[in-house]
């Protein structure tokens, strides 16, 4: 992993290949967003609600922290509290069978953060593999998340992927 930073106040960009898991500093965005995709792509990967814990998922958010989706995904809208974060991975378990992070890019600039996934998504009911990018912006508060905004590449690919021909 590197980071590059041209001023002391500024923001930093680091690169990776992929989540990295381990202890987190509090107050540490970019250790609380790797140790979060570490838990997601375990929890996608066990099935999802009923079939994995999703406490590692949970300490990474903030008792209010809300997530907005793009409307035209089968999981869109907003999610709201820890438990919606959790229903949220629940709808997405059930659409998506894996989630591999092949490239990982953060720009951290105080407690807001860039993050660009460059991942491999296979569908549950078709089978079907994506390769995609989503750009995510990211506010981390005191070690926790408490907001997420998700932009995807491309949206029609990914109900594509998704529905049966």
């Amino acid at each position: 992993m590197t980071a590059e930073n041209t001023m002391n106040s500024g923001p930093i960009a680091v690169s990776a290949t992929g989540p990295r898991t381990g202890v987190r500093a509090r107050g540490d965005a970019l250790a609380v967003l790797q140790e979060f995709y570490a838990a997601e792509a375990a929890y996608i990967a066990a099935g999802g609600m009923g079939k994995a814990s999703f406490d590692g998922l949970a300490g990474c958010l903030d008792p209010e922290v809300v997530m907005y989706q793009a409307p035209g995904l089968p999981y869109g809208g907003t999610w709201r509290g820890p438990r919606g974060i959790e229903e949220f991975m629940a709808a997405m378990s059930e659409a998506w069978q894996s989630l591999e992070f092949l490239e990982q890019r953060f720009v951290v600039d105080g407690d807001v953060v860039v993050v660009l996934n460059r991942g491999r998504l296979q569908a549950r009911a078709t089978g079907r593999i994506l390769d995609t990018s989503v750009m995510q912006l990211i506010t981390v508060k005191d070690g926790l998340i408490t907001e997420i905004h998700p932009f995807y590449w491309d949206t029609i690919a990914v109900a594509e992927a998704l529905h049966p021909r």
